[in-house]
């Protein structure tokens, strides 16, 4: 382990900057060797007699000038970190010259070479990779860039803002200059410079301006960009409309980079986009990633505004525009197809992944109070948990108050670095309600319990409702105070939803009394609704109102009911979880004294009515008939038994399969009605639903099934289509599919080895197959022609994939998946220090597991730890992890 431990930052810590830079001029020479980078700062004296302490990381330092004098080596310190001048008048330009190898550059941060693309990567600390500067997000600036290259290899060279000077120059060599008028921070910084191709459109503000808006992609792609165009603008009508925000430059521009640690960034005016973000087609691109194209376009948009004009004081404050983002985007998203499906989707993503998070040593609060590198904060609890907050608060205010309340915050703090309790306070403004308790969802860590216990009074007519909320200890606090819980609820009856009356609550519509929102503020508080008329099923936590683990023990018959009649689409799909939950679990006791165990029928009767009823939203029924993960299930044990829950899971699917063959059978003919190809919520319902019963056919996988399966795999004319029959073949558990799934997955590559998006997916599905031979497979596969282990895309599909999606593989006994992600994370360590951080997390649970598989997962931990070169990204996951 490295002997230089680094330091850890604390919000408590925070101070203003010293010095504010109002203008900044920076000239890029793209030189074939390396890049010089002349920076030419304005800047002011904020706090009185502190020196001049600007950051900067692997920068080779040509010339310093102060007030346009040249300084002598003798009156500047310069060290890894820091460039420091000690004696500088309170007014004066700053002026220095870098010299850089974009080309060397392999963490993707600050400026690099993708393939022969120039970009950047500038958040959260990229920008000092670039030039010595005050890369802090509360040192706001105005940017001038001028990029200077030759024309012939870089005719396209782009900067944030508009484009105020275009020049030809000599040498084959041209020039542009580029401005932003708004206030910025260095980490909204954008550069691109290559050979590109654009398609352009238009769209016309609610104010009548019209702006230009240009996706920049290799030519090979040109005809893969018209999904982005039109998410694009949906997404700025719609931020119009629901929260009246228009867009501020003349010209909007999107670039598609290869070679992107994260999804997207939304650098001013400027988005530089991870290739499997802005890139899809018909052919190419599964109905799941058109949709993440249109989420991510549309977040990275809504940034313009919360994240760009209204930006963070400090990196504490990430999710001040990340959790208020993500949930603009989900809402977004809702709006464009099944409100449902979205939130069921997004639920999943969070009970699976997030609340794993808070139960393991890197959990932290949405608001942290310290970090080592925070780069290791761009997690789903800045994100995804952060989004559930902001969604509780709208919740609590209802739509229109909430949308008065972001108005006043985007007036408030136009042009203004703030932090989440300035977001907060504008709520707080324009409702008049106190949120001092509600902050503990920003500054507690962990996922509160909630247990909830009913009773029902036949004489009195009333129903009680009990609440005991709590929460874990961990690392920044033991005792936790208790959350402001919304819980939206309603009662059912024989005949449907049951009128409330209950004092002290009141519905959030007037013109409905079935349902309303309990606020939970105690750590013990009791509602009781008089005159009820019968013995109800209580529909709690509707729509997913808080982000909390809920505890009621419905009985079967309940949850079938649940699922049969809730008008909550989100409890009949939890309903539908739960009674899965149930059954595997029942299935995970008998498996321990007995081979063959038997499986609830109640779960047939349940999928069955699901299946046969052709009044449901087909995306729904898909989502209710996909069994929990191993991953959730085995978060809901104490000690988790991978192999148990693997195979009492796989049990009850198979008896799914079995028992309803037919009625699969006929939804997959019913679903697979041959229409044209298109991309709207209908049409994806109708794939998401017949993939879902191609799946259990393939687990039944008679003769007949798998021709009908390998006929939808060389006959589809779309990616979903194909890509779900490859998955269902690769996957299958069935010794006799083994040349099979050689042919097809010989037959995939074949067809789109030259598509590196589609190869991703060929790689995927192979690290994530749930059979023995997967950790031979992705052994052999790192040595592929197609594979590159500088690629963040592959790095996650095949490394990501594998460890991370396929828990009976990575968790073999034998610790082959273990020393597999360990050897990786070893490499990517000096390398990209980012990604090898991210794919760190399955390693970081090992208290989760069995005394031998925490003995030999621990020892790959220790090994990392070892490393006499260990980055700071990685140090601070694994010293966590191992000691905490």
């Amino acid at each position: 382990m490295s002997k230089n431990q680094p330091k850890t930052i604390y919000l408590k810590d925070y101070k203003k900057p010293d010095f504010s830079i109002e203008k900044t001029q920076l000239t890029f020479e793209l030189e074939d060797e390396y890049t010089l980078v002349t920076s030419t700062l304005s800047i002011k004296r904020e706090q009185a007699g502190q020196p001049l302490r600007l950051h900067g990381q692997e920068l080779e330092l040509v010339s310093v000038k102060v007030a346009g004098r040249l300084l002598s080596q003798e009156e500047y310190d310069q060290d890894d970190e820091f460039l420091t001048v000690a004696d500088v008048p309170d007014v004066f330009e700053f002026e220095c010259v870098t010299k850089i190898y974009p080309q060397n550059n392999a963490s993707l941060e600050g400026l690099y070479k993708s393939n022969t693309m120039y970009c950047t990567q500038c958040e959260a600390e990229g920008f000092r990779k670039i030039t010595y500067y005050l890369d802090r997000p509360d040192v706001l600036s105005e940017f001038t860039t001028t990029i200077i290259a030759d024309k012939k290899q870089y005719p396209v060279l782009l900067s944030n803002g508009n484009k105020i000077q275009e020049e030809k120059l000599v040498d084959g060599r041209h020039k542009t200059v580029w401005h932003d008028p708004h206030l910025k921070p260095c980490y909204l910084f954008a550069l691109v410079a290559g050979d590109l191709i654009h398609i352009d459109d238009h769209f016309v503000t609610a104010s009548g301006r019209e702006v230009l808006l240009r996706i920049f992609v290799e030519e090979k792609d040109k005809k893969k960009c018209a999904h982005a165009m039109t998410s694009l603008k949906n997404a700025m009508k719609w931020d119009e409309e629901v929260y009246g925000r228009e867009y501020d430059l003349d010209i909007f521009m999107i670039v598609a980079v290869d070679d992107f640690n994260m999804g997207a960034m939304e650098n001013k005016g400027l988005n530089i986009f991870n290739t499997s973000c802005v890139l899809a087609a018909q052919e190419t691109t599964t109905d799941e990633a058109f949709q993440r194209v249109e989420g991510v376009v549309a977040h990275e948009y809504f940034h313009n505004w919360s994240g760009n004009r209204v930006t963070c004081r400090d990196w504490f404050q990430l999710s001040l525009k990340e959790g208020f983002t993500v949930f603009r985007d989900a809402e977004f998203s809702a709006d464009m197809g099944s409100r449902t499906v979205k939130r069921v989707e997004d639920v999943s993503l969070l009970r699976s992944m997030q609340f794993a998070e808070d139960a393991g040593p890197m959990a932290h609060p949405v608001q942290p109070s310290s970090f080592i590198e925070i780069s290791n904060f761009y997690t789903l609890t800045i994100y995804e948990k952060g989004a559930e907050v902001v969604r509780m608060i709208h919740t609590l205010l209802g739509p229109e108050l909430f949308r008065k309340g972001s108005d006043l915050y985007f007036e408030r703090h136009d042009g203004q670095a703030v932090t989440i309790e300035d977001f907060v306070a504008a709520m707080r403004d324009v409702s008049g309600r106190d949120f001092d308790q509600f902050m503990n969802w920003y500054r507690q860590a962990g996922t509160p319990d909630l247990r909830v216990t009913s009773k029902y009074d036949e004489e009195q007519k009333t129903y009680t409702l009990n609440f005991k909320q709590s929460c874990r200890a961990t690392s920044e606090s033991a005792e936790k105070k208790p959350f402001h819980i919304p819980v939206a609820m309603g009662l059912l009856g024989e005949a449907g939803a049951l009128p409330l009356k209950c004092d002290g609550v009141v519905s959030p519509e007037t013109n409905d009394n079935t349902h309303c929102v309990l606020e939970i503020t105690e750590a013990e508080q009791s509602f009781t609704f008089e005159n009820v008329q019968e013995c109800p099923v209580p529909s709690l936590l509707r729509n997913f109102s808080a982000p909390v683990k809920l505890r009621y023990r419905y009985s079967r018959d309940e949850l079938l009911t649940l699922m049969s009649r809730d008008e909550d689409g989100f409890c009949r799909w939890d309903a539908c979880q739960e009674l899965a939950i149930q059954v595997i679990q029942e299935v995970m006791t008998e498996l321990t004294t007995e081979p063959a165990p038997s499986v609830d029928e109640k779960i047939i009767t349940g999928y069955k009515r699901l299946l046969t009823d052709e009044t449901l939203d087909p995306a729904m029924v898909a989502l209710m008939l996909k069994l929990p993960s191993e991953g959730y299930i085995a978060e809901l044990q104490t000690v988790a038994d991978m192999d148990l829950i693997h195979h009492a899971r796989a049990r009850v699917e198979r008896k799914l399969a079995v028992a309803l063959k037919d009625e699969f059978m006929s939804t997959y003919l019913r679903m697979n009605e041959q229409t044209e190809f298109a991309v709207d919520s209908a049409s994806i319902a109708r794939r998401s639903l017949k993939n879902a019963a191609l799946h259990y056919l393939m687990v039944h996988a008679s003769a007949e099934h798998v021709e009908l399966c390998k006929e939808q795999f060389y006959t589809a004319n779309n990616m979903t289509d194909e890509y779900g029959a490859l998955k269902a073949i690769v996957h299958s558990s069935k010794a006799s599919l083994k040349d099979l799934k050689q042919e097809v997955l010989e037959s995939f590559y074949a067809k789109w080895k030259h598509e590196p998006l589609v190869v991703n997916q060929w790689f995927a599905v192979q690290s994530t197959a749930p059979i023995p031979e997967t950790n031979k497979t992705v052994n052999e596969l790192l040595t592929h022609e197609a594979f590159d282990l500088k690629n963040p895309n592959k790095l996650r599909a095949l490394i990501g994939g594998f460890s991370m999606r396929n828990p009976i593989c990575f968790h073999d006994k034998s610790g082959s998946g273990y020393r597999f992600l360990g050897e990786q994370i070893r490499k990517l360590n000096s390398q990209n220090p980012q990604v090898a951080a991210r794919l760190l997390t399955p390693l970081t649970k090992w208290k989760k597991f069995d005394e031998g598989r925490q003995k030999l997962m621990l020892a790959e931990l220790q090994k990392i730890e070892q490393l006499p070169d260990l980055s700071k990204d990685v140090y601070e996951v694994v010293t966590k992890s191992i000691h905490s």
